[in-house]
């Protein structure tokens, strides 16, 4: 029966990424590799989950003071004006607030773009609304927004454009030029944008995150998604909303229902102890992943990694290598793997546009750094070896 699985599926084949995620946990490898953290949640938050699993709020459930403790927040933070009462759809998840967007707005044919490199999601989305990603190039090293490649992006058939900032590869915060720019696009050519906004409150230094329906003309074409999981350390609780004017928010709300009816009740309920977390809660989530961050610039340094782009944001750093390695992503992560047993993820998985035409995307690393402290330090002890001799020992592992 195989020959009658949809064409859908058959896309959906696994990746070199998940194949090596495979080759780390048969060696037990340390985990830079993905996305979530693996120290405690907030005492509060987790207290709150079990309470509300005790006191029996385990059943189908949609808790409204989300909304509004939401509806505050988008006011507080970025100046927006929303009704918690028709503006919201509580999901699964931002990533199936994401896929419920893409469903309500992407009819066959209709082409989304996306910036290059892209978390690999966004794609499937589309594809299963039978849309068309049109990938527009970010420029390395720095992944800035080229004005005049991203307005030739656009077509006829442009419906929306997705924007993931700060962004998952790359650690880049948009600039509010870069915005304004994104902004002006879409109202000029009347289409959508959905945001990713999930590491809205994770930035460093001077970069501050700004929402793009916060921009003038935007409020009413854009669709904001997120989630508890990355503020909050809790990516299995799957916890999500988007957030846009009443009557896309509805068309959301109704896909999201056929889906999956509801998001989990107990969690749902400790959401609302979270959102509530005091001001120092996200001062303190700020200065703790500075130092996690700077612990593995540097521990990337004294490796040989030469870094060109500082993330701005997120949990990740997308790590160049050296000219002098020669040797592409994929093997060197499998090398990682095998040699010191750390796990990382290649680049070149985020990146959609011809390789052929690109020469960079098999030069990036992506690790993760939202990790404990004694997940980074184990990483940095298997990782001691001496800068000078990694290149030699990648290139000659791959020789032979």
């Amino acid at each position: 029966m195989e020959e009658k699985l949809s064409e859908a599926s058959r896309r959906a084949t696994p990746s070199p990424i998940q194949q090596l995620s495979h080759l780390a946990q048969r060696v037990g490898a340390v985990n830079l590799a993905e996305g979530f953290p693996d120290f405690p949640a907030p005492a509060h938050v987790k207290a709150a989950a079990t309470a509300a699993i005790a006191a029996d709020l385990n059943q189908y459930r949609h808790v409204q003071g989300i909304c509004d403790v939401l509806a505050e927040t988008m006011k507080r933070d970025h100046g927006l004006r929303v009704d918690p009462l028709t503006d919201f759809a509580i999901c699964c998840g931002q990533s199936e607030a994401f896929a419920a967007a893409i469903f309500a707005i992407i009819d066959p044919g209709d082409e989304v773009l996306l910036f290059d490199p892209a978390y690999e999601t966004y794609q499937t989305c589309i594809e299963l609304a039978r849309g068309v990603p049109v990938y527009m190039p970010l420029d390395p090293p720095s992944w800035t927004l080229n004005e005049d490649k991203f307005l030739k992006s656009f077509t006829s058939r442009t419906k929306a454009v997705i924007l993931n900032s700060p962004h998952n590869p790359t650690g880049k915060v948009f600039s509010k030029e870069e915005l304004l720019v994104i902004s002006k696009a879409c109202q000029k050519m009347d289409c959508f944008a959905i945001t990713d906004e999930v590491y809205e409150y994770i930035t460093y230094d001077e970069n501050k995150h700004i929402s793009l329906a916060s921009l003038p003309g935007m409020q009413e074409r854009t669709i904001i998604t997120s989630s508890l999981s990355k503020t909050y350390s809790v990516t299995g609780w799957r916890i999500g909303w988007a957030c846009a004017v009443a009557n896309i928010a509805a068309a959301i709300r109704n896909i999201h229902v056929k889906l999956t009816d509801s998001a989990p009740a107990p969690f749902q309920e400790a959401a609302l102890i979270a959102l509530t977390s005091t001001p120092d809660y996200y001062e303190s989530l700020k200065i703790d992943y500075a130092v996690r961050r700077n612990f593995i610039l540097q521990l990337l340094k004294n490796y040989g990694f030469h870094i060109s782009f500082e993330p701005q944001g997120s949990v990740f750093v997308f790590a160049e290598l050296p000219k002098s390695w020669q040797i592409s992503d994929i093997d060197f992560v499998t090398n990682l793997i095998s040699n010191s047993g750390v796990a990382a993820v290649p680049g070149s998985g985020f990146f959609h546009i011809d390789p052929d035409n690109q020469s960079y995307h098999h030069r990036y690393v992506r690790f993760a750094f939202c990790k404990s402290d004694v997940t980074l330090k184990a990483a940095a002890q298997k990782m001691m070896k001496p800068a000078e001799s990694n290149g030699r020992v990648l290139h000659d592992t791959q020789s032979s």
